[in-house]
């Protein structure tokens, strides 16, 4: 069986592992820190070339999946000053076959091939077979991406959606747009409330800020902060994550009803595991089923959180594998 050499790149880190066929070997996979080859002038092409230079293994294949837009087969990192293409990954490992995916379409073909004990099921409903399904990513950014299953394999359209508006259905919804607009035109940034605004890491951050602020004591905390005061039962962490819950529900609702995902969504990432222990208590079920002029929203989809730190790796393998 061929072997292939398998790369998820992170914003801090690069996970490469190897696979055999489309199972990736767990006790092969190495963590290297991007910003110490940055610092060097060094990229991608670098990391794998150590990491084949430690394990002394020969290739054939490489899939590599990159946090930023996949274009005409280029990758542009969104958080590291990285590009690649085949030509480069192939040079670099010695592999004929190459493939590059966005982050999201890696989870996407890992879809169907996560062990049962890495999927925790938060909203019940039902789920088709051989039907679309939908990968939400929720972690320093935010993305999705539908997944399609067809005849000659699986399609995961790449996806920019996290810089979609943020949904606002209530008085309170408007002002916290207004908040994240005022707050990032002060930060020089974009004054656009988008989704990655409020449900990203960062996202955490600005609610509490904005539910502090109408608190009357205004303060600024880190997402990880927050996590651990609303641990700690603070009332005001504990408003930030009604939010989140709140606008994650409606977030979850319009891109149901966008893509149709009768095979399930599938939550992934740090947000998305950090904020599950919230989603019961304060109802994400209650927040996606909300009724609309359609009823597909009350009785359709259900919502699983991927509890697997490799899924992007097993995604790489899978869709490797399937090339000819």
């Amino acid at each position: 069986m061929s072997l292939a050499i398998l790369a998820d790149i992170g914003g801090t880190n690069t996970r490469v592992a190897l696979a055999d066929g489309a199972s990736v070997r767990l006790d092969s996979i190495r963590r290297f820190p991007n910003a110490e080859y940055q610092a060097r002038g060094q990229d991608i092409a670098h990391v794998l070339q150590d990491y084949l230079a430690q394990t002394g293994a020969s290739v054939t294949g490489v899939c590599v999946a990159a946090a930023g837009p996949v274009q005409d087969g280029v990758a542009t990192m969104t958080n590291l000053d990285w590009v690649m293409d085949a030509a480069k990954l192939s040079h670099a490992t010695g592999a004929g076959k190459v493939a590059i995916l966005n982050d999201l379409q890696a989870q996407g073909q890992a879809l169907g091939h996560i062990p049962a004990a890495n999927l925790r099921r938060v909203i019940d409903g039902p789920v088709l077979p051989h039907a679309p399904m939908l990968v939400v990513g929720l972690g320093t950014g935010v993305n999705a991406a539908p997944v399609h299953p067809g005849s000659h394999g699986r399609v995961v359209p790449p996806s920019e959606c996290g810089h979609v508006n943020m949904p606002v259905r209530t008085e309170e919804d408007f002002q916290l747009a207004r908040f994240i607009e005022a707050r990032l035109k002060a930060e020089g940034e974009v004054p656009h409330a988008g989704v990655e605004e409020v449900l990203a890491g960062r996202g955490l951050a600005n609610l509490h800020a904005f539910a502090a602020y109408a608190a009357g004591h205004p303060t600024t905390m880190t997402s990880s902060q927050v996590l651990a005061a609303l641990a700690a039962g603070d009332p005001t962490a504990a408003h930030a994550a009604r939010l989140y819950v709140h606008i994650l529900g409606q977030t979850l609702a319009d891109l149901a009803l966008v893509h149709l995902p009768y095979g399930g969504i599938y939550l992934i990432g740090g947000m998305s595991r950090a904020m599950t222990p919230s989603f019961a208590s304060l109802n994400l079920t209650a927040a996606f089923r909300q009724a609309r002029r359609v009823d597909l929203l009350l009785k359709d989809f259900s919502v699983t959180v991927v509890e697997d730190d490799y899924a992007a790796l097993t995604g790489c393998a899978a869709y490797l594998h399937g090339l000819p």
